[in-house]
């Protein structure tokens, strides 16, 4: 076997474990808002402002928000996407 596809499967081999281990990672986290620091979102922001991650312009946005472990947004002080919602209506 040649170097250059060892190599190659090694990366196929990863990067199918990683597609694989994405779902069940993500069932075992929540989206917490009003956590997120600016440039430190994982996704769009509740405004429609953005649609990327990384683009908040300021701390503790409650429009913007962050993957967490489920269960500990509370711990936070986070909201949920119902009281973000209502949150940035009020705004």
């Amino acid at each position: 076997m040649n170097q250059r596809l060892v190599i190659a499967s090694a990366a196929a081999s990863l990067m199918s474990l990683a597609l694989v281990a994405s779902p069940v990672a993500a069932a075992e986290k929540e989206k917490c808002f009003g956590i997120a620091k600016a440039g430190q979102n994982d996704c769009a922001s509740l405004s429609g402002s953005h649609s990327c991650a990384g683009q908040s312009k300021a701390d503790m946005d409650k429009g913007e928000w962050k993957y967490v472990a489920k269960g500990t947004c509370k711990d936070m002080k986070g909201l949920s996407i119902d009281e973000a919602k209502a949150a940035v209506k009020k705004s």
